[in-house]
């Protein structure tokens, strides 16, 4: 058993900003699924959106946020984390990131992207993510206090009730898996920072470590969750059999980057007056319309009519990327589709991270902090996860002292269990899971394919769990667990609202009802 004042999980910008921010104040220790900086902050490409501007103002980047939310933003969320975005901005420039600037003037490039009124997406280049990840991990793995530990797949959190009843999170239990040791991990307080949840679909723009592991576990443990019907679909990933789903930025589009049929028309203006600078949830659809019109099974990306150097310049990422598919940027279009991108719900946290269960913070993708509403804007994903993981270190250091005293733990016991020799199950029930939520539970949904999903799932789970009590613990294992019970929170939300909004398009009730629904869809285990 080890022992910590703070167990972080998860090593992208929410997690390590927390680490940064609390590692005067006592022992962190990290655990990260695989390499330190796989992630998903590491290939978010677009950028950060913050107010640096004069020409901008707090109350227009709310009101984007607010506008691209369809009614669901809790607007004294997104107040803060708009008006606290440009200190933690300041933060990442102290750290060492790089944003790119104007040659002549000096002053920060600022991109534009679908639901932004005006420029305000600081960027590098088109690898924003890895650039920030590389400024933040320098400083944690450098720090004294912090203690980095790869290759660790957290199975579980280790739950107790207090004095009072309330039930508190003390650490957790983890996978090493270069030894298949399950490791015991006690802490002061925990916070979760795993990322996203878009493995649990076939098609996806997240890495592979993005299987919903701190949504699911904190769910099991009896925390909150809210909003799992509005997963975002990225409008734009390159369609190639050898590319896996490579993202291409929306910023391309805010740089003038046209939308076409395979026969060579642009098509957004059908469908929302700000064309290809709609918000994603209309772009995706616009797209997945099209494709189900023509039966096409791509449509096309072109920015070719701008010039070739400034293409090169802005998109140096994408352009060398693409070229190993054959295609050049500068002069051809394209082919791109949809693809799973970005969870808007998560573990419900308030205004400093706090989740339902004592102990136990918040920050990122996993998160449901209501900034996103039933869509998130672009490049609000970056700055939700400084403005809120910092907060939570704040809250963390205030309330230590409550924190000082760390009931026994029981260590992991395998109990009975056994090696498996039929992991091609587990394997087959992954491929099962993802690609039913893909046609099921995808851009477009309806009433009775998510009762169809519902059912099938239940078997599934039911397997799951089996399998999981007798066999003893593999990465495999603990991820299929884990996008399971994301699938089946998804669909539990996706049948309880009974309208369209945002990101959850139901064709049995296609329009948005605020009378009724203008509301969150919260899920919790003891209460349904």
């Amino acid at each position: 058993m080890e022992s910590s004042d703070f167990l972080v999980v998860g090593s992208g910008i929410a997690g390590l900003i927390y680490a940064l921010d609390v590692a005067a104040f006592g022992t962190v220790t990290v655990l990260c699924k695989s390499d330190p900086t796989e992630g998903s902050t590491r290939y978010a490409q677009g950028g950060i959106a913050s107010v640096t501007s004069p020409l901008d103002s707090f109350e227009a980047h709310i009101e984007d946020t607010l506008d691209a939310g369809a009614g669901l933003c809790h607007r004294e969320i997104v107040e803060i984390l708009v008006r606290e975005g440009p200190e933690r901005i300041r933060q990442l420039i102290s750290l060492g990131t790089r944003f790119d600037r104007d040659l002549g003037s000096n002053q920060y490039q600022l991109g534009q992207e679908g639901g932004h009124s005006v420029r305000r997406i600081l960027h590098a280049g088109d690898a924003t993510g890895a650039e920030i990840q590389r400024a933040v991990f320098e400083h944690a793995a450098k720090h004294p206090n912090i203690r980095i530990l790869a290759n660790q797949v957290v199975i579980d959190l280790i739950t107790a009730a207090d004095a009072g009843g309330r039930r508190e999170v003390l650490g957790a239990y983890s996978l090493q898996t270069d030894t298949g040791e399950v490791r015991t991990y006690r802490a002061r307080c925990t916070m979760l920072a795993t990322g996203g949840a878009g493995k649990v679909y076939l098609y996806t723009s997240n890495p592979d470590v993005a299987t919903g592991d701190g949504i699911a576990m904190a769910y099991r443990a009896g925390a909150a969750v809210a909003n799992m019907e509005f997963f975002q679909f990225h409008p734009t990933c390159l369609y190639h059999p050898e590319a896996k789903s490579f993202l291409i930025t929306e910023a391309m589009r805010g740089e003038g980057a046209m939308l076409l049929t395979q026969d060579g028309k642009p098509f957004m203006q059908a469908y929302d007056s700000r064309g290809e600078l709609a918000p994603r949830d209309i772009v995706a659809r616009a797209i997945d319309d099209q494709m189900k019109r023509s039966g096409d099974k791509f449509v096309l990306l072109d920015i070719s009519h701008r010039d070739p150097e400034f293409i090169r310049s802005r998109f140096p990422t994408i352009c060398e990327r693409v070229q190993q598919f054959g295609f050049d940027l500068t002069s051809e279009p394209l082919p791109v589709v949809p693809a799973a991108h970005y969870c808007c719900g998560g573990v419900v946290s308030d205004e400093f991270g706090k989740t339902t269960l004592h102990r136990l913070y918040t920050a990122g993708e996993t998160a449901f902090t209501g900034v996103h509403g039933a869509n998130r804007l672009a490049s609000n994903s970056l700055l939700e996860a400084l403005v809120f993981a910092s907060r939570a270190a704040r809250h963390s250091i205030e309330h230590l002292p409550q924190y000082a005293t760390v009931p026994p733990v029981r260590e992991w016991d395998s109990l009975d269990t056994v090696k498996s020799s039929e992991e091609v199950l587990v394997t087959h029930t992954w491929e099962e899971v993802r690609r039913m939520m893909w046609n099921l539970v995808g851009i477009v949904r309806s009433d009775k394919r998510l009762h169809l999903a519902e059912r099938r799932l239940q078997i599934i789970t039911e397997e799951i769990r089996d399998y999981y009590w007798h066999f003893r613990v593999t990465k495999d294992l603990v991820e299929l667990r884990n996008i399971t019970q994301v699938a089946a929170l998804i669909i539990a939300c996706g049948l309880r609202r009974k309208e369209s909004r945002g990101l959850h398009f139901n064709v049995d009730y296609p329009q948005r009802d605020d009378e009724h629904w203008r509301k969150d869809t919260i899920l919790t285990k003891d209460g349904g």
